[in-house]
């Protein structure tokens, strides 16, 4: 009786140790990509250290698995992700195979059933990021639109959002193939800015916020902010490519009171639609404001762009 006991609650120990064995997961929270494997020792294993070093072994492969899926759905833009870039530059796929087999173990810890668990890290921007990976150097930067612009016809077209081409997602990877989705959720054009534009600068705008809450937009590695007319008014060309990976083209908060990258005095824009889910944009107002203060600023140039989702 007291035998058959003791195996029911070995069983039972087994059995609950077994529940709580975490299942392997992974997540992004836009600055880094982390992703925790968990291994366990071939059944027949004998020695303690032996277990031990099988399990990690296992653990290690689960984590770079998990990494490398992770890469490949980054969205890049609005119609890219990595893995489309991988398939289409080698140089990519070279640089993104590298970056995985250097990425940075932030923690690893044995559990007391054998099982071991490794998470791994790869910064988004920085130093050994994937933003290496993934813009090339910006050799010659675009003028920035004139203000006036915004107001003029415009035929969307490709718009090279990393130095390597505009890419399509499941269809061509040729620049030019592209069809921008149409925006949702217009309105009348008129400016959500504090004031209106005169025509100049008032100065002193430390950054952008663009306010964007409740249209659906999603975090891209190179979004572009457009006017109402379609032409881009800020986006990868624009840039210092340095900067760019340094420490991407804009910050993604859920409140105002995160978005400390616009500085101390940002310049507050509503967005009237979010192209593609990706691209705000903003009223004819609002784009030729941003354009007209940024000549006096430079906080495009600066990159202290924020949306709030």
């Amino acid at each position: 009786m007291h035998l058959w006991k003791s195996i029911t609650t070995v069983l039972l120990m087994l059995a609950l140790a077994l529940y709580a064995l975490p299942a392997a997961a992974a997540d992004s929270d836009g600055s880094r990509i982390r992703a925790e494997g968990t291994g366990i020792a071939p059944a027949g294993t004998v020695s303690g250290a032996q277990a031990r070093a099988l399990a990690r072994r296992a653990a290690m492969a689960d984590a770079y698995r998990q990494l490398a899926e992770q890469i490949r759905g980054v969205e890049v833009d609005a119609a890219t992700t990595v893995e489309n870039m991988m398939v289409a530059s080698d140089t990519v796929r070279t640089h993104v195979s590298a970056l995985i087999r250097g990425a940075r173990i932030v923690e690893e810890r044995g559990l007391r059933d054998g099982a071991y668990t490794v998470t791994l890290e790869i910064p988004v921007f920085g130093v050994s990021a994937l933003a290496g990976a993934v813009f090339t150097p910006n050799t010659q930067r675009e003028a920035w639109t004139r203000p006036d612009a915004v107001y003029e016809p415009y035929r969307s077209g490709s718009y090279d959002t990393t130095g390597y081409g505009t890419y399509d997602r499941g269809r061509s990877y040729e620049s030019g193939n592209t069809t921008p989705a149409a925006p949702a959720r217009r309105s009348p054009a008129r400016s959500s800015a504090e004031s209106a534009p005169s025509g100049l600068a008032q100065g002193g705008y430390t950054g952008l916020i663009v306010d964007c809450r409740g249209m659906g937009l999603r975090p891209v590695m190179s979004p572009v902010i457009k006017a109402e007319n379609g032409r881009p008014i800020y986006g990868y060309k624009n840039l210092d490519s340095d900067k760019v990976i340094a420490q991407g083209m804009a910050a993604y908060v859920r409140s105002e009171a995160d978005a400390t990258r616009a500085g101390t005095h940002p310049l507050r824009v509503r967005a009237v639609a979010v192209d593609a889910g990706a691209n705000p944009v903003l009223s004819a107002e609002d784009a030729r404001r941003i354009l007209i203060e940024n000549g006096a600023s430079g906080f495009l140039d600066a990159t202290n762009v924020v949306f709030i989702r």
